[in-house]
């Protein structure tokens, strides 16, 4: 190849196709999906791409093809809760490696406020992505049915409460791991169950919490709403909430938590009110997060499949960019036991 001062040019697409013995177009339909194309002339394109170290000029691809190659993974929470609660962080790392295999960029956009929500819904409807993953939403939060209007390919971290089968969504299953959670408590003799909630005016926060009543129910344990109390997924939301607890109802003797960051804050709690766990008080998580095994004792939690979770929200985004109609899928979850319950 020429080169000018003394710097090399970058190899083209006409250089993949002379080296591959192949035309121009047929590299280029590689490029854009393999359409059309035999799988003789696509392995001699791929050898050629890696021989040459072509790399996509993307902008010039975005204007003929009309998408931007990238996908947004948008959380509508303040930022500070980005950094403290580690189920965002496992979940970006794994939609980052699962697009990373179609080689597509992810762009993290944190929108915590009513004015950053605007100007995100703004720039993702401009065209700047060419899809959504979109990460705790809550009711009455505009944002999902925004995009969605405006026609923009979504999917959720959980069913949106209100829109029904209008957008996609990828989900644990919230109500039978709460089923779970306080099958275990019960068969451990527990019969004052108290429940820290999610945020009720989400997915998980309202699927749980119904799991623990059903449980409860069938098991003939009267319902006593002193042994309700909500939090926010966050740890000081779950040590407040114990607190009220131990006020409510002294003989509480489990607590089953909608989330192991919260299940820390319940921990503490409870240790600063001199009661032992799990002899006095018997504790349950949920997530099976990084906060599990880092917790004194380590939770008893249900295990939520992070992975699976990744994996299938990028494979519904990306059939959905394709023209796939929007599609549900909920994953089962799995009781993990350890020390503290």
């Amino acid at each position: 190849m020429s080169s000018t001062g003394g710097r090399r040019k970058p190899p083209t697409i006409h250089d993949v196709a002379r080296e591959a013995g192949v035309s121009r177009g047929t590299v280029s339909r590689v490029l854009n999906g393999g359409h059309y194309v035999s799988p003789a002339a696509a392995q001699a394109v791929d050898a050629a791409i890696r021989k040459t170290g072509y790399v996509v000029n993307r902008h010039a691809r975005s204007l003929i093809t009309g998408r931007s190659d990238s996908v947004g993974f948008l959380l509508t929470e303040p930022q500070e809760r980005f950094f403290e609660d580690p189920n965002f962080n496992v979940l970006l790392r794994g939609c980052t490696q699962a697009l990373a295999a179609h080689d597509i960029p992810l762009l993290l956009m944190l929108a915590g406020t009513d004015d950053e929500r605007r100007r995100i819904t703004r720039y993702i409807t401009a065209g700047h992505v060419d899809g959504v993953l979109l990460v705790s939403s809550h009711s009455g939060d505009p944002v999902a049915e925004e995009l969605r209007a405006a026609g923009v390919p979504l999917v959720a971290c959980g069913k949106p409460i209100g829109l029904g089968s209008k957008v996609s969504y990828v989900a644990a299953d919230d109500r039978d791991g709460a089923r779970d959670m306080v099958r275990h408590l019960l068969a451990l003799g527990r019969r004052r169950i108290g429940v820290v909630t999610g945020p009720l005016d989400t997915p998980g926060g309202v699927e749980r919490l119904a799991g623990y009543r059903e449980v409860l129910a069938e098991a003939g344990v009267e319902a006593d709403e002193r042994l309700v109390v909500s939090g926010d997924y966050s740890r000081a939301s779950g040590e407040a909430g114990a607190e009220r607890l131990l006020a409510r109802a002294p003989d509480v003797d489990a607590v089953f938590v909608a989330s192991d960051l919260m299940a820390q804050g319940v921990l503490t709690a409870l240790h600063r009110a001199g009661r032992r766990v799990p002899e006095d008080v018997a504790v349950g998580g949920f997530d099976d997060s990084p906060a599990a095994v880092a917790a004194r004792p380590e939770l008893t939690t249900i295990r939520q499949p992070w992975d699976r979770i990744s994996s299938e929200m990028v494979r519904v985004l990306l059939a959905q960019i394709g023209g796939d109609d929007p599609a549900a899928v909920i994953l089962p979850t799995e009781l993990v036991k350890r020390a503290s319950a």
